[in-house]
């Protein structure tokens, strides 16, 4: 299972991976995803990255005439390297490398997950705190035991086209599990549980999202309130 980054093209994705369309929705303080529209699925498919098809999330190939221009710029150290914070609690530790997609699950009923972490003495914030790190699909936030361990569950490869009414605008692509992400040239990046892809065309950390959608107000017609 692959995702294939072409020269200022789309994504190509081989090897079965089920996609779909879901909706980022508030719920109390915290957020959940809902199901979105139905999407095709194939074997083989290609997904747009410069944000301009009329077919999204798949490629029409706009980017042939759009002036699109898909340079890779992220880091392609291992997520170990890149960690910038740790929040200490007493039986746990959250990684984060500030690879921010504006998703907000880091946020939870009981406070941010920083907050709670640091506060993990308390059964229902460890609960929470586990939770909202595991949810994160920029895969910024990993909590681990004090051993480093990671405490997360090991998701089926699947992606996920992520629509954002609340902000009223159309967010990346969301992959989950071990799908192998290879770039232009044909370097690996690290296999994660989870990593964002952006799909606006607009990030500065390409292929990553890096939340570039919202101030861009991509919306891909998906987005709307329902």
């Amino acid at each position: 299972m692959r995702i294939k980054i072409t020269k200022n093209g789309p994504y190509l994705v081989s090897g079965g991976i089920p996609i779909r369309e879901m909706i980022i929705t508030p719920e109390g303080h915290h957020y959940i995803l809902r199901e979105g529209r139905t999407l095709p699925q194939d074997e083989e498919y290609a997904l747009c990255r410069c944000g301009k098809s009329r077919n999204a999330p798949f490629c029409d190939g706009t980017h042939l005439h759009s002036g699109f221009d898909g340079t890779e710029t992220a880091s392609r150290e291992p997520y170990a390297r890149r960690v910038a914070d740790i929040t200490e609690g007493s039986t746990m530790k959250l990684l984060d490398d500030n690879r921010c997609a504006f998703a907000r699950f880091c946020h939870t009923d009981r406070g941010n997950i920083w907050r709670v972490t640091a506060r993990d003495y308390d059964e229902k914030n460890r609960e929470a705190a586990i939770k909202a790190a595991q949810e994160c699909p920029a895969g910024r936030l990993v909590m681990v035991d004090n051993d480093m361990n990671p405490i997360e569950e090991e998701f089926k490869p699947e992606i996920i086209i992520l629509q954002d009414p609340e902000k009223g605008v159309s967010s990346g692509i969301f992959v989950k599990g071990p799908v192998t992400v290879e770039a232009e040239d044909g370097t690996l990046y690290e296999v994660r549980n989870r990593v964002m892809l952006c799909r606006c065309g607009n990030s500065g950390n390409k292929p990553f999202c890096d939340a570039s959608h919202v101030p861009s107000g991509f919306n891909d017609g998906g987005a709307q309130e329902n």
